[in-house]
């Protein structure tokens, strides 16, 4: 295993890194496979692969030939979907952070592989940078608690559909959490967006109505949930929920549906958290481009 490895640092060290992996692949080369075996218990962040991992990531996603190659290898088949490439950690008293970031491989669309994991590299980082910056104004200030997880999960991976759902939930006194999600046509290589599943923005309206109808019948079934609809009763905020965004959160799911998502706060109380909705493809059925996405 270890001269598979070597192989395929040689010929890695050949290719043109991305300029968005070079410190990774770089300080974890150096490091070499020993990182794997250190535990970290400070406040930093910590690479959670060694430089196998990266090798495998940058290796994949530049190289054909390579990606042949590590499909023979024992194990790797867990890799090629999706691998956390790297890992910041926080574990202070008062503080404490894990965010995860995800690499997507095994596409080939380049292009759009390595765009989303540049994405999903900068935002965390910069997430990171955000809640070090929040530490020291909170020290300065004599203290406080402070709590970051950061993640992902693959919703949907099957012959035509991709869909990764990425979450940021922040904790200090209350908690809040964002979910987004990132779903590709397998087959073509292409990132889907809401609107590109319909003829025209008449799909807002549809939804959005599916939508209200299953939060009533929700609402009648169970009283301990609740959403903000003018159905509620008088304690509805004034932001309460009209109708979805043209570019809502959504994914395709393993039965081709569509579900919508709404980060925590956005349609119900807290204790809600983020919800999501079935739309019944009957709904949508006259408003769709094809039924090549959604069944």
């Amino acid at each position: 295993m270890d001269e598979r490895i070597q192989e395929l640092h040689k010929e890695y060290t050949d290719i043109p890194i991305p300029e968005e992996l070079d410190l990774i692949v770089n300080r974890s080369i150096k490091q070499s496979l020993k990182a794997n075996r250190k535990k970290h218990t400070t406040t930093k962040w910590v690479a959670s692969v060694g430089a196998a991992a990266v090798i495998f990531l940058v290796a994949i996603n530049t190289s054909t030939t390579v990606a042949s190659a590590l499909s023979s290898i024992p194990g790797v088949d867990r890799i090629i979907k999706v691998l956390t490439i790297k890992e910041y950690v926080v574990e202070e008293e008062n503080y404490d952070a894990n965010i995860k970031v995800p690499a997507v491989t095994d596409m080939e669309n380049k292009e759009l592989e390595l765009g989303l994991n540049s994405k999903y590299l900068s935002e965390n980082k910069a997430l990171y940078e955000k809640f070090q910056a929040e530490i020291e104004a909170l020290k300065e200030q004599g203290g406080g608690h402070l709590g970051l997880d950061v993640g992902y999960e693959v919703k949907t991976d099957n012959e035509r559909i991709f869909s990764i759902g990425r979450y940021v939930e922040e904790t200090a006194g209350s908690s809040s959490m964002e979910v987004t999600f990132d779903t590709i046509d397998k087959v073509n290589q292409i990132l889907i967006t809401l609107p590109m599943l319909f003829k025209d923005d008449q799909y807002i309206e549809r939804i959005s109505e599916n939508i209200k109808e299953q939060m009533i019948a929700q609402m009648k079934a169970d009283s301990e949930k609740v959403y903000w609809i003018p159905e509620y009763g008088d304690d509805v905020p004034t932001d309460q929920f009209t109708y979805i965004t043209k570019d809502q959160s959504f994914y395709i799911n393993t039965e081709g549906k569509l579900v919508i998502v709404f980060n925590k706060y956005d349609v119900a109380p807290g204790y809600m958290g983020s919800v999501e909705f079935v739309i019944p493809t009957a709904v949508l059925a006259d408003d769709l481009v094809s039924q090549k996405y959604i069944q």
